[in-house]
Order: structure tokens, then C-alpha cells, then sequence
């Protein structure tokens, strides 16, 4: 069965003006803007149905960023208003402090650091500004874990949750955003790494195996069905003692 991106951007463009009517009557979607397709497809989808003026575009690089001109470019192209939070000294702050405690603070403890930052900074932004945060994660990493738990995960409505990277892309290109923006090759903004390099398997693969069960190689059809048995907690509610397992 053929993907019609048309169909399914309008669908969702409809979703997220009822979710606003129930959830957010006269409230803006607040985005994080990295640069990326997701967060660049979610910005256009918020701007069809809620009108530019209803979007707040937020940009929170950890110091330097070298493609930050990127989001700047989709904003002006947008036409919504945004603002840079550098988390620079946030994050430098908390990473001494912790080096006062620990011997060591490396791994995955300091990657995940910053994108739990760059939420809480969403959610300062969201509260002054009157807005609902956007989650602009998308099927395809959902389903491998490919997100910072109470990061990039976190968000009061997600556009792309039951969408697949091939078809964020189809359906970037049903939006007036420049087409540069959703073929930019993903990186996680973390450790400099395209996410294909990070997840050991293309965007392809991983969606085949969402579709039809295979990637094409068992032995990355090992690799992902180990990722998503192990990540299942960050899709999951929260455990809580008394409730229905």
C-alpha cells in the first residue's frame, strides 16, 4: 500500500488543530529547532494549522553550533518567531558539580545531558510564552529507543510518532520548506556522528523492519529487535505500584 503524503499531512495538520482545541485553545506550539528534518517538518505542520503566529521556534545550541544557521534559515522561512538558548554554561555548570562528586563523568550519563537540558529550557520557554511543547521524534527512532529519555523524548503532543523517517521526508516534501532542510543528512548533535552511524544500520533498513519484519540482513534484524525490546521503557508508562501490569 503506497504512502500518500498528502493525504497524511493534512491529517495531520487537522490532529494537531483538535489537539490545540482540547488541549491548548490559544496556545502556541513551542519547537525546538535543530536544524534537523524532524523539528523542521513539525515547525511547517504547526505553522499549516495554527498560522505563524501561533509557533515559537527555540534554538539551544551548547556553545558553538555549526549548522545553527540552518534553523535560523528554516525560522525566516517560516516567518515564526524564535529565539537562541545557549545551554553552554548550564550544562558546564552541572558537569562540575558533578566533578566534585565522581571520579568520572563520561558515557552515555554526559551525552544525555544536554538534550535533557535543551527540554527543561522547552518547558521554561513553553511557560512564558503560553505554548505546548512539540515532540519531534518520529516512529523509526521511537522504535529503536533512539532518543534521550525526559529529552528529545519528552513533549505535549507528537506530530510524527506513528510516522517513519522515509515518510517524514515524503511528507517534508508537501510542505513550503526548502527541500535542503529535509534531505540535511541526521546527525544526533551530540558526539558529531550521523545517526546511521550511531545506530549501525540505515533509516531504510530500520523502516523495512518495521514494515515487513526484515531489513534484508539477519543480523541486523538481530541488532534491532535487541534495541527495541531494550528501550521499550522510554515508550512505556512510568511503572507505578498498584497499577495493572
Amino acid at each position: 500500500m503506497s504512502f500518500d503524503a498528502e493525504k497524511i499531512r493534512d491529517e495531520i495538520v487537522q490532529w494537531i488543530r483538535d489537539w490545540f482545541e482540547e488541549n491548548g485553545k490559544g496556545c502556541k506550539a513551542v519547537v525546538g529547532l535543530s536544524g534537523g528534518k524532524d523539528s523542521s517538518v513539525v515547525a511547517a505542520l504547526c505553522v499549516e494549522a495554527l498560522g505563524k503566529e501561533n509557533v515559537f521556534g527555540v534554538m539551544m545550541p551548547n556553545g558553538e553550533q555549526f549548522d545553527i544557521d540552518v534553523s535560523h534559515k528554516l525560522a525566516e522561512h517560516l516567518r515564526i518567531e524564535s529565539i537562541v538558548v545557549n545551554i553552554k554554561d548550564a550544562y558546564e555548570g552541572i558537569v562540575g558539580e558533578l566533578a566534585k562528586h565522581f571520579d568520572s563523568f563520561e558515557g552515555q550519563a554526559r551525552v544525555n545531558l544536554p538534550p535533557r537540558l535543551r527540554m527543561a529550557a522547552l518547558y521554561a520557554v513553553s511557560q512564558t510564552v503560553n505554548g505546548r511543547v512539540a515532540n519531534t521524534c518520529n516512529r523509526s527512532e521511537d522504535y529503536v529507543g533512539y532518543s534521550t529519555k525526559f529529552g528529545d523524548s519528552a513533549g505535549d503532543f507528537s506530530p510524527l510518532a506513528n510516522i517513519m523517517v522515509h515518510e517524514v521526508r515524503q511528507i517534508g516534501y508537501e510542505l513550503p520548506i526548502p527541500r535542503e532542510l529535509v534531505d540535511k543528512t541526521p546527525s544526533d548533535g551530540l558526539c558529531g556522528k550521523t545517526d546511521e552511524d550511531n545506530l549501525g544500520f540505515t533509516y531504510m533498513q530500520l523502516d523495512n523492519y518495521i514494515m515487513h519484519g526484515s531489513s534484508g540482513d539477519e543480523d541486523i534484524d538481530k541488532v534491532i529487535a535487541k534495541k527495541h525490546t531494550q528501550n521499550l521503557h522510554k515508550l512505556n508508562p512510568m511503572p507505578a505500584y498498584g497499577s495493572q501490569p
